[in-house]
């Protein structure tokens, strides 16, 4: 039961893993050309693995930014994973401090959204928990592989073929479905309109902003 629960986890993935690989080779590139070394840039995705705070570690220290403001703007960006653990915590509680440790290792966008909507469907009895963990280990060997890649390719991917455009259409992929009903709804659109308006802020921290005026719409959607 636990091995196909794993293997479960793993392949109801594996369509998301279609722009996650461009978005790792990016960041190896990136990397590279921001003055890392190879084995630096690698360690960064197995350690902290989190690719919007990877990139924007990159982007800082190839401009020459404090490391106050590099480790402050890393864990701005991150945030939306204590969310992502919120929202899990009923599912999870039971599990030892063990397990959870491993599980919020991999806890990434893509392994949330599968595991949450596998969660609202077959609840935490049994060994469901090992469906999350297939998930999250899916995107792990796909981001570590593809980041070796681009640190091997380097400069040799074109900047014409805009590779992290797909990104943007598997987190597309992963919120459309769950839009459900207003509150959701209503929480997605203010969420991209505020990302929009907010764009020129520094440190990406309209994205923080976009989260929370997310939340409070969808929160005060529920009210009404």
């Amino acid at each position: 039961m636990k091995r196909i629960q794993l293997l479960s986890g793993f392949q109801y993935t594996l369509p998301l893993l279609i722009g996650i690989a461009p978005f790792g080779m990016i960041y190896g590139v990136l990397a590279v050309k921001a003055g890392f070394p190879a084995a630096a840039a690698q360690a960064m995705s197995a350690i902290l693995f989190a690719g919007s705070s990877q990139f924007m570690i990159v982007n800082l220290v190839a401009a020459g930014s404090p490391w106050l403001v590099v480790v402050l703007t890393a864990v701005v960006v991150n945030l939306r994973h204590a969310l992502y653990s919120a929202s899990l915590a009923p599912f999870l509680k039971h599990l030892p401090a063990g397990w959870k440790a491993v599980l919020a290792y991999v806890l990434v966008d893509e392994a949330y959204a599968v595991g949450i909507h596998h969660y609202e469907r077959e609840g935490s009895a049994g060994h469901q928990h090992w469906f999350l963990l297939g998930s999250g280990l899916a995107v792990w060997v796909c981001w570590q592989a593809s980041t070796a890649l681009g640190i091997f390719l380097g400069a040799q991917i074109p900047a014409a073929w805009s590779l992290d455009f797909t990104l943007a259409l598997t987190f597309i992929a992963i919120v459309v479905p769950g839009l459900k009903n207003r509150p959701l709804l209503l929480s997605a659109v203010t969420a991209a309109v505020t990302t929009v308006v907010a764009h020129p802020l520094p440190y990406k921290l309209g994205l923080i902003l976009a989260a929370l005026a997310g939340i409070a719409a969808g929160l005060w959607s529920e009210r009404q």
